[in-house]
């Protein structure tokens, strides 16, 4: 009999990719989207997991509008906080491997090079620490939870999603013809979400616990990824860049938080792709949605 495995936020685009890959691996999977199951509902969570028993739990649900947390910090919490208690009490009393995916937010980008896990956090905004207090509750509740952080996540499904991603983003305003304006003073590690699902779920198959950083595994400007979008998809786009002075908002970003993702490396898991593979393979998958 395949092992039964649990997705909350499948219709997500990480979700959708996680979906997508425990299938092929022969699991059999149920996948909650964010409309059906509210997962800051304690009860409602507990009830699905005893329902279906699962080996494992992915969650690769979130609040994760960075900006409108600073307005709303109670619903941000109740998500990536309170939501993600309530998935690790489920677990625990289901005797479930947990899988959770958190942020590369939880630092302050103080650093000036990419964060290692053993780097200590220090949250900037309602989101981040939202993000942060998924992290503590799950290791307060569980003995050998798998709890990611990623960073910058992009991939096909999010061409479903309201709120779309960054390459979506870029394309339609070079599309609109209007002037772009992105940051350069700001570095994540853009990561690819079928390569971020692969790995997670290879984390899991060898039965690793901890903190591990799945970033795309490349330090790049928002500025200089939106430029490589442009240049894979042979887009002439009216690009300029700012700067954080130029381009206030609401919450404060870290303004360096690529991943080092040296306990993947250690446990001997595939490396991430480059992130221009990563755009053309994003890229190409396009073209079959649109």
């Amino acid at each position: 009999m395949a092992k039964r495995v649990v997705v909350f936020g499948s219709s997500g685009q990480l979700g959708v990719e996680l979906c997508a890959e425990l299938g092929r691996r022969g699991y059999e999977v149920r996948g909650f989207p964010r409309a059906s199951l509210d997962i800051s509902d304690g009860e409602r969570v507990e009830r699905a997991l005893a329902e279906f028993d699962p080996w494992a739990v992915f969650n690769a649900a979130a609040y994760n509008q960075v900006d409108v947390a600073e307005r709303e910090p109670l619903a941000a919490y109740q998500a990536n906080g309170l939501g993600a208690r309530n998935m690790a009490v489920a677990c625990r009393q289901n005797d479930a491997r947990l899988v959770h995916f958190s942020t590369d937010y939880v630092f302050d980008g103080a650093l000036g090079q990419p964060y290692r896990e053993s780097d200590p956090t220090h949250p900037t905004g309602a989101y981040a620490v939202s993000k942060l207090a998924g992290e503590l509750y799950i290791q307060a509740y569980l003995d050998r939870p798998v709890i990611v952080r990623t960073s910058g996540v992009f991939g096909p499904g999010g061409l479903r999603t309201a709120r779309g991603n960054f390459p979506e983003l870029m394309l339609r305003l070079a599309h609109e013809g209007k002037p772009i304006r992105v940051v350069e003073d700001h570095v994540a590690s853009p990561t690819y979400a079928p390569a971020l699902a692969s790995r997670a779920i290879d984390l899991l198959e060898r039965d690793l616990a901890g903190i591990f950083h799945i970033g795309g595994g490349q330090p790049i400007s928002w500025f200089d990824y939106a430029r490589l979008i442009f240049e894979k998809a042979g887009i002439a786009a009216n690009l300029t860049p700012t700067n954080e002075r130029e381009y206030r908002t609401a919450a404060r970003r870290p303004r360096y938080s690529a991943l080092e993702n040296e306990r993947l490396r250690e446990s001997n898991i595939a490396p991430m792709p480059p992130l221009a593979e990563a755009v053309e393979a994003y890229l190409a998958a396009r073209k079959k949605y649109t």
